[in-house]
Formats: structure tokens, C-alpha cells, sequence
């Protein structure tokens, strides 16, 4: 085992794979010469050569776009969308190109492609480096979307998403790049040294797409999160001495939704904790799939704790992420319900 921060998971994964496989090519703004925005890439291009790991004009739909040819030609191109924000000039290319490929040629061809992009707040980035727009992929038959919390997960999904014979949307919460963050900005920064989920295998290894994990088991409650909420749940849980048991999903498409069903019949209760806006968020999708499957199981409603429907704001940012004190107010709400 070696400690690592998030960011050198995701590079010794791109670097793993990049050694192993002769068609993993690497590119983006910034990820050459210059290492990337977050130093996720920072090596490769020397170590493998600019045909290999590459830079790329600011243009997020022909970065993606060219992701795609080189995947039907045959390549398994992981791509850097320097941040979650820009996506939306390559949705095209994601929603129509990549995610309907091995539809509409029958299986003739595939587009084996990784598609990383950091997202969310905490870093005063204000609204057009903060947005977490996981949701909006998820509505997307034929592409897959995960969101790792922690270095262990980071490396064994990109590489599992980069050995996915189908495009894969691999999001990155950069509040976690360096360290676990339980919301209290006013505290110390934490490092992934000497955490357990900092513990990272040498060589290859990877973690199912499609499966979620336990972070903590409990009775009362359970708390169904993916990335930095994980740990703004756990400091809620400690805070509020609430027996909750928390959910990563990890896989948001395809969903562990037997994870889940299996926890929400043993507690009673469901909350959903994300970033992301209330209206049309994960979450909405998580309630209902909870209360179709869930229903009499259930002794109160179904609680989402999100961002709110605004741009991400600068200056109020701590008012706009869901931190442990408004995660712990609601469920000491659910737990007082009848």
C-alpha cells in the first residue's frame, strides 16, 4: 500500500494504464506540458511522449468530439474537460455521439471513451467553477457516470472506466483532491495522509462501476450521498450522535439500487445529501426510485438536503453548500417525526 492524495490516484491510474495498453492516449487543455489545472497529468507527457498525452485548443466539444473518432477508430482516449462547468459545449458530442454510437451501428462500433471533469464548490470558485452537473448525465441511456470520494475509489474506477468499452463520465469533487473535507471550511485543512481511504494499492486494480459502498453502518437512518457529502454526512453523524448508516453510491448510472433498498427497509428512513441544486437533482431520482421500491418501509417522507436552486455565489458560498450543520439539523427533524 502507498498514501495517496486523490490527485495521485488519478494520475497513477492514467499512468498504469497508459504503460499497459498502447491505445490509452491522454489530452486536454493544460494536461501536457503543464501537468493539468489540478497537476492530475503531471509526468505523462514526459514519461509517454506528446503523441501519447497531449494539449488541446479550448474547445471542449472538439476535444470530446476527437475522443470519439479516435474511440471508433479503435483508441481508448481518456479525456480532461478542465472543469465541469465547460462541459455543456461538448453535451452534443456526449449525449448524441459517444452515448448512442454502439446504438445506432447495431454494436458495429463502440466509443470506449473517459471523459474526466472536476466539479463542485468549496474552493471559492464562485458559479462558473463550482456547478455539479452529474445529474444532467445520468438521463443519458448508453453512458455511465460515477463519482469517486476518495483516493482508493478514484484510481480503481478511472481505470475500470478507462477499460469500459463505453464512454464513462468520471467526475471529480477537487474539494477532495488533497484531503477528505467534512464541510467546516473554518477548520484546518485535513490531508489524505494517514487515512485509511488514502491507502492506495501499488500496480493495477479496479472497482466496480455500478456497485455502492458502506462508509457506516447504523440503525436509525440512512444517508445516501457520493463524493464530498460523504463526509459532510459522517461529521452530521458524529455531531448529532444519530446511529445513520451512509450510502456512496459511488455509481450514479448504472445505480446499486439493491444497496439501497437493502439499507432503506432496515432503517425506515432515507435521506438524500448532494451539491448539486434541489429541482431536477440526483436526488429526485433517488426519491423516487426509494419510494416505488420502498414505500412501506418508509415511517417519514423522504429528506433532500442540496444546493439550492441559485448560481453557486461567491461570496455566500458557505450558505450555498449543504455542510453538517444543515445535514444534522434534518435529521434530527426525521428522527422527532412520528
Amino acid at each position: 500500500m502507498a498514501e495517496m492524495t486523490m490527485i495521485e490516484a488519478i494520475r497513477d491510474a492514467m499512468d498504469i494504464k497508459l504503460g499497459q495498453d498502447k491505445d490509452v492516449v491522454v489530452f486536454g487543455e493544460d494536461v501536457g506540458y503543464f501537468g493539468g489545472v489540478f497537476r492530475c497529468t503531471a509526468g505523462l507527457q514526459e514519461k509517454y511522449g506528446t503523441n501519447r498525452v497531449f494539449d488541446c485548443p479550448i474547445n471542449e466539444s472538439g476535444i470530446v468530439g476527437t475522443g470519439i473518432g479516435m474511440a471508433a477508430y479503435g483508441l481508448r482516449p481518456c479525456v480532461e474537460v478542465q472543469f465541469a462547468d465547460y462541459i455543456y459545449p461538448a453535451y452534443d458530442q456526449i449525449v448524441s455521439e459517444a452515448a448512442r454510437l454502439r446504438y445506432r451501428s447495431a454494436g458495429d462500433f463502440t466509443a470506449p471513451i473517459t471523459i474526466r471533469t472536476p466539479c463542485g464548490g468549496g474552493i471559492f470558485g464562485g458559479q462558473t467553477h463550482s456547478q455539479s452537473p452529474e445529474a444532467i448525465f445520468t438521463h443519458v441511456s448508453g453512458l455511465k457516470t460515477i463519482m469517486p470520494s476518495n483516493p482508493y475509489d478514484a484510481k480503481g474506477m478511472l481505470i475500470a472506466a478507462i477499460e469500459d468499452d463505453d464512454p464513462v463520465l468520471f467526475v471529480e469533487p477537487k474539494r477532495l483532491y488533497n484531503g477528505p473535507f467534512d464541510g467546516h471550511h473554518d477548520r484546518p485543512a485535513q490531508s489524505w495522509a494517514g487515512h485509511p481511504m488514502g491507502e492506495v494499492p501499488q500496480g493495477h486494480y479496479s472497482v466496480p462501476i455500478g456497485k455502492a459502498a458502506m462508509r457506516r453502518e447504523g440503525q436509525d437512518v440512512t444517508i445516501l450521498a457520493y463524493g464530498t457529502m460523504i463526509f459532510v454526512a459522517q461529521a452530521a453523524v458524529q455531531e448529532t450522535g444519530i446511529d445513520a448508516e451512509i450510502v456512496d453510491l459511488r455509481s450514479l448510472l448504472p445505480l446499486d439500487i439493491e444497496t439501497i433498498v437493502a439499507s432503506v427497509k432496515k432503517t425506515g428512513r432515507c435521506m438524500i445529501v448532494h451539491e448539486a441544486t434541489l429541482t431536477s437533482g440526483f436526488g429526485a431520482e433517488l426519491a423516487a426510485q426509494v419510494q416505488e421500491r420502498c414505500f412501506y418501509h418508509l415511517e417519514v417522507p423522504i429528506e433532500r438536503v442540496t444546493g439550492w436552486d441559485t448560481p453557486y455565489p461567491h461570496a455566500q458560498e458557505w450558505d450555498y453548500f449543504p455542510g453538517p450543520k444543515r445535514v444534522g439539523k434534518a435529521l434530527q427533524t426525521m428522527m422527532e417525526a412520528v
